[in-house]
């Protein structure tokens, strides 16, 4: 693919998004079957005792309620639902797309996720080398995403693509952020209910160079 170009990025509603998403809105955009594949999902691939940065996190994080994690740092947009979430041991407000620079240490994650969110991110290849960043090598990001968005803060191109281009653009992300390595991607089929697709990919650390097995 391509370099994506600016207008790609553009969305119908341009307001801050603090303003869109002040107002508190406690729901799930995705309905039960996939909310339970995201989770099985995490309960696979997140390291058990490990560090969790959920991003784009909002009042539930979907985690295996049987996992014992050692921290679990959310950052989203609503300082509400943030205080909300029973996963989360720390949380913080950051609009990722003014500002992807992530106030954490090199490798101080075992793994990250982003839940049905991808779709909203305006700056997505300088967020994911961040996320590289902190999270150690060989640690896993697993973001997941199906056919559900909100029309007026998704992206141009997101609107425009089918669920396979969207499996395609989320990948070329990640390999322009040039940090991550063995993507993989696992897709639950709908079976009548949301679809749910998920994109694994493991941290090569702050380095863009791909590190050796």
């Amino acid at each position: 693919m391509a370099s994506i170009p600016e207008e790609a990025f553009r969305r119908l509603d341009e307001s801050p998004d603090e303003d869109f998403y002040r107002i508190s809105r406690f729901a799930t955009p995705i309905d039960e079957r996939a909310i339970e594949a995201v989770t099985e999902l995490y309960r696979r691939v997140l390291p058990e005792g490990g560090a969790i940065l959920d991003l784009m996190s909002s009042w539930v994080s979907h985690l295996p309620p049987e996992a014992m994690y050692r921290r679990v740092v959310g950052i989203g947009l609503n300082a509400d639902e943030l205080a909300e979430n029973p996963f989360l041991d720390e949380w913080r407000v950051q609009n990722l797309n003014c500002d992807p620079r992530l106030p954490l240490g090199t490798g101080e994650f075992d793994a990250a996720v982003i839940c049905v969110s991808v779709q909203y991110l305006t700056r997505p290849i300088e967020l994911f080398r961040e996320v590289g960043r902190v999270v150690r090598p060989g640690g896993p990001l697993v973001i997941t995403f199906s056919n559900r968005c909100l029309p007026t803060k998704a992206i141009a191109c997101w609107r425009m693509l089918d669920d396979d281009g969207h499996i395609t653009l989320v990948g070329h992300y990640l390999m322009e952020a040039g940090n991550w390595r063995d993507l993989k991607c696992c897709c639950r089929a709908s079976d009548g209910s949301d679809p749910l697709y998920g994109i694994i990919a493991r941290s090569c650390g702050p380095s863009p160079e791909i590190a050796p097995e």
